[in-house]
């Protein structure tokens, strides 16, 4: 006579050694040959954004940074900074003023991933505006992309983010000058 409970352990452990072999093959082939042996279903890929342009305006009561991108607008931080510097090398950035702020996009690139640059807007820039007074792209490394914006007076600041096309917006306030 059979003994049901013997055959249900068998075929249980028969089964968890199959899965674990299963996984082990999975986890010791090269990641091609899992590429190739998963399903083929559409991959959804996140493109970096890329970081195109930087350009500024005067208005009435503010001066405007713009920097415009291609895919997303990614999270960005807009910091106040004693000095400008370059990323990598940390040398000083030869804009005029007293006050700077450094606008860090990441994830971007101002590359494309055959590393040709993408970026089209100035590098360094001397700027008379009521407020800005210089504009500098500081970085494009590993994932950030960095600008830095210099003033003679502390710049109070607001941000925004506008579509079609994507753009990260600057805006530093200062008196009427309509």
């Amino acid at each position: 006579m059979r003994h049901p409970h013997r055959l249900r352990r068998r075929r249980t452990v028969a089964l968890a050694t199959g899965a674990l072999l299963t996984a082990g093959l999975a986890l010791s082939a090269p990641a091609s040959a899992a590429a190739s042996a998963a399903p083929t279903t559409p991959s959804v890929r996140t493109q970096t954004p890329l970081v195109v342009n930087a350009r500024w305006g005067g208005h009435c009561t503010y001066d405007r940074i713009v920097i415009d991108l291609q895919g997303s607008v990614p999270p960005v931080t807009v910091t106040p900074v004693s000095e400008l510097v370059y990323d990598g090398s940390g040398k000083p950035v030869p804009l005029p003023g007293t006050y700077f702020l450094e606008i860090r996009l990441h994830p971007a690139a101002a590359h494309n991933d055959a590393g040709q640059n993408v970026y089209q807007g100035p590098k360094l820039q001397t700027i008379n505006l009521s407020k800005l007074k210089g504009i500098a792209m500081t970085g494009d490394f590993e994932g950030y992309v960095t600008f830095g914006a210099a003033f003679d007076t502390r710049p109070s600041f607001t941000t925004s983010v506008l579509h079609s096309p994507e753009r990260y917006v600057v805006d530093v306030a200062h008196p009427n000058t309509c």
